[in-house]
């Protein structure tokens, strides 16, 4: 029988605080401006410093933040490295600051450092012919369209630091000593590409990133950048993966909510959960729909605006993953959105 999931612990640290979740691992929990309104942060002892997991938004209170927390719980210690999991902006925000301003080396996977730096350099004013065809053929509700198309789009550089050139490559089953502990680096991809896991098999730890959260999954998306990709197929077997080297000790320590055990629980959960979708999508599709408008039958609830965005993408992940497989098929209408139905 698996294990429960089970939270050791039940209260997350206090703005500027930590908690010490393992001997020389300490949990910090930053702030979001979103539904989502926090991420987490470890500091690892490394020698006679730190290694930061992950860092943040940038932006002036984070930087106040970053200040206050160098100062107190990180004990005026140096920031030996950061380790990056993924290049998503709530994770890489603040790594160019630590970078520049605190003198620390990033470490990361190719693909999350290729993805930060790019990003950051791609500042639009107006929006892209191609993404607001993106929004259109997805059914974005008309309101909301014209609101976006009248409106300076979101920039990453928005809320990700500049990064400077120069970091620390590191790669699948690559085994790293951060202070005592030795870490075996396993690569996920679907949430993101190339996200960078962490596993110390000696004391049953795993720093998942966002790679496996629990009570939430992941968001798996689909973006004008790669409209014809299939991240589910991706983060699916990426789950698949890291099932056969859990087990029911293991200390996850993830970028959103609150550390867990029963990670081969959690992963079957997300699994059979997406499994799931899938087959009830399926059925959805028997009469035509854009991906707006099998929000309902995904999702289980009222999706308001601020979460529409990675529902809108989300999913079109899934749409496109039964598309695939040739289990249904899209057509566009004379207005430019796409209609998909099942085969």
């Amino acid at each position: 029988m698996s294990q429960p999931i089970l939270h050791p612990f039940e209260v997350p640290p206090a703005e500027g605080e930590a908690i010490e979740v393992a001997d020389g691992i300490l949990w910090i929990r930053l702030p979001l401006p979103m539904a989502l309104d926090h991420v987490n942060i470890y500091a690892l002892r490394d020698g006679d410093g730190w290694c930061i997991v992950d860092t943040g938004y940038h932006s002036k209170r984070g930087v106040e933040l970053w200040e206050r927390l160098c100062a107190g719980v990180l004990e005026g210690r140096p920031i030996n490295r950061v380790f990056l999991t993924h290049h998503h902006p709530d994770h890489v925000g603040m790594v160019g600051w630590l970078q520049t301003v605190k003198g620390a080396e990033l470490w990361t996977s190719r693909t999350a450092w290729l993805l930060s730096r790019m990003l950051t350099l791609d500042t639009q004013e107006i929006w892209p012919p191609e993404t607001l065809a993106f929004y259109k053929g997805a059914g974005m509700d008309a309101d909301l369209y014209e609101a976006r198309r009248a409106s300076r789009p979101f920039n990453y550089s928005d809320i990700v630091y500049p990064m400077p050139l120069g970091f620390r490559q590191v790669n699948e089953q690559e085994v790293i000593t951060i202070g005592d502990r030795d870490w075996i680096v396993r690569m996920g991809d679907g949430h993101a590409p190339e996200q960078a896991t962490l596993w110390c098999e000696a004391d049953n730890i795993v720093i998942a990133g966002d790679q496996i959260l629990p009570r939430i999954s992941p968001n798996i998306g689909v973006y004008p950048t790669q409209p014809m990709a299939d991240p589910l197929s991706e983060w699916l077997t990426s789950c698949e993966k890291f099932a056969k080297v859990a087990n029911e000790d293991q200390l996850v320590l993830g970028g959103h909510k609150l550390p867990f055990t029963g990670l081969p629980t959690r992963l079957r959960q997300l699994i059979d959960n997406h499994h799931g979708a899938l087959k009830r999508l399926q059925s959805h599709l028997e009469t035509p729909r854009t991906a707006v408008g099998c929000f309902d039958n995904l999702f289980k609830r009222k999706i308001g605006e601020g979460e529409y965005g990675l529902a809108m993408v989300e999913a079109i992940a899934h749409l496109n993953h039964l598309l695939l497989q040739e289990k249904v098929m899209r057509t566009m209408d004379a207005d430019g959105v796409w209609q998909w139905q099942s085969v």
